[in-house]
């Protein structure tokens, strides 16, 4: 065999073979080197593996032996460069595999070159699908011509081009493929897309016009909502059916989204695009690593699963304080920054936060129908939980009345969300269109220098947002807020100046600043 007669002469044979890892949502590439000489039978990993990759040594040996090839006794040294960065995941055993069969001159190295391997290895050679295939293939588009990935793992990645993707399910089909340099061809998918059904509508919430209205212009310009109201009144009915009336994602939105989701393992549908917004309702129990995202090898949170989409927070003074308070930086930033020994990590977390809570710990304060049995201080102690700056942060703040019998008990034919999101999709195409240059998609993601140049105001609206200004006593970031709310009416009544009455409404979503429950 050529590997022992080199061994035998105390020859070294090296390789280079490619694969990358993860770093956030982003992949960078790793050289992995592997060297065999003469020594005691071992293997040996350097260049910060962790212990995934470490034990990836047995499953690699047992993989190759397993697939028809013959390891020779030899000393192994395996290097992941670059050094000063971790490695981590299972990713890592393909890159490996090829490596060692290139040093046994199994496989003919020369056709490695230019190619990136990404999988992981069962004891029999078979290729299983992994996490974060789709950051990964994307970084390595960039450099590799070609790149190998797990056979289940195509879906996510079926539509990026600039590189030749090969789907392979074991190792002997890469074998194969490298030996006899074979362009090798898949069918791509037909719908490379998650396709969902609801079975919420908003046809089925009676009543509640105003609350209605306030969620479609939330809906319209991506703002964060806050809803007040006793138990029962259908805050969380509400909520629950803001995706059905939100539009879909641009490809641009998608794959971001689609990224997080194949980091967190979370992708469904044999790992297709998602061009749904996403969903998330995380219990008040969550912990604080759970929501914003972190842990010992660091994961996305549900903030950063809920990106461009609606994280939904139910009972939101139930939360913890550390998780509440969490929220600033996304609801600012519209990102997480997880800072570790090992280095720091970016999260994008653009999201339209949904909260909902009760007047009071018992539900009932400011509502005649029902006696409330909370003191001044047990209600001042329940809203204290929530912080000003948190409540400052969220656009509009409304209060969900209880529904009179005649709403309930009614048959008039509620708007349905198909109705309501045709109007939310021409309001959205607007900003698209407005903020084509500006790398934002809504009127809730404005910076002050796209205030600047996108609104407009009438001299009559001007001296309404004035007067609110000084009654209420706003915060500037408050007086942003109903700038913003304001810029999103205006383009649901297809007017290019925000006017007084655009104004005048944008004020009324804004119950706290009013000092209702203050």
């Amino acid at each position: 065999m050529f590997l022992e007669k080199n061994v035998a002469r105390g020859e070294k044979m090296i390789s280079k073979v490619f694969s990358l890892s993860l770093m956030g949502i982003d992949g960078f590439v790793v050289e992995v080197e592997v060297d065999l000489n003469g020594g005691l039978p071992s293997i040996n990993m350097v260049g910060l593996p962790d212990t995934v990759v470490k034990e990836s040594k047995e499953r690699v040996k047992s993989a190759i032996k397993n697939s028809g090839f013959k390891m020779e006794p030899a000393r192994i040294t395996i290097n992941f460069a670059p050094a000063d960065l971790k490695k981590e995941g299972t990713h890592l055993d393909l890159a490996i595999a090829v490596g060692i069969l290139s040093c046994m001159n199994e496989i003919n190295y020369k056709n490695t070159l230019g190619c990136a391997f990404i999988g992981e290895l069962s004891l029999n050679g078979e290729i299983r699908g992994v996490r974060g295939v789709l950051p990964m293939v994307l970084e390595a588009r960039k450099t590799f011509k070609k790149i190998f990935i797990p056979q289940e793992n195509l879906g996510e990645v079926d539509f990026i081009e600039d590189i030749k993707i090969y789907p392979v399910s074991n190792l002997n089909e890469v074998v194969d493929i490298l030996n006899n340099n074979i362009d090798y061809n898949y069918m791509p998918m037909k719908n490379n897309y998650c396709e969902v059904k609801y079975d919420l509508d908003f046809s089925e919430v009676r009543g509640q016009k105003y609350v209605k209205r306030a969620v479609e212009i939330a809906a319209s310009g991506g703002h964060n909502v806050l809803m007040i109201g006793p138990p029962g009144s259908g805050k969380t009915m509400i909520a629950q059916r803001i995706p059905t009336i939100l539009p879909e994602l641009t490809i641009d939105e998608a794959i971001e989204v689609t990224k997080i989701y194949s980091i967190a393992g979370l992708l469904k549908e044999k790992g297709k695009l998602i061009l749904t917004p996403p969903f998330r309702s995380p219990h008040h129990t969550v912990s604080f690593a759970s929501f914003i995202g972190g842990g010992g090898n660091p994961t996305p949170g549900e903030v950063s699963l809920a990106h461009n989409g609606v994280l939904f927070l139910d009972e939101f003074p139930e939360f913890r304080r550390d998780v509440i308070e969490s929220l600033r930086q996304p609801l600012e930033d519209g990102s997480v920054l997880i800072s570790r020994v090992k280095g720091k990590i970016n999260y994008p977390a653009r999201i339209m936060l949904v909260a909902s809570m009760n007047p009071c710990p018992c539900g009932y304060y400011g509502y005649p129908y029902r006696q409330c049995h909370c003191s001044e201080n047990q209600i001042r102690n329940y809203f204290n939980r929530i912080s000003g700056p948190i409540l400052d942060r969220i656009d509009i703040q409304i209060s969900v009345e209880q529904i009179n019998y005649e709403d309930l008990s009614g048959k008039k034919a509620e708007e349905s969300s198909l109705e309501i999101r045709k109007r939310v999709i021409k309001a959205r195409k607007i900003q698209i269109e407005r903020f084509k240059e500006d790398g934002i998609y809504t009127n809730a993601q404005m910076k002050n220098k796209h205030i600047n140049k996108y609104c407009a105001f009438s001299k009559a609206a001007s001296k309404v947002l004035e007067k609110a200004y000084k009654n209420l006593k706003l915060s500037s970031r408050g007086y942003t807020k109903i700038i913003k709310i304001s810029r999103t009416i205006a383009d649901m009544d297809g007017s290019e100046i925000i006017n007084e009455d655009h104004v005048s409404e944008a004020v009324q979503y804004r119950i706290l600043d009013n000092k209702i429950y203050k």
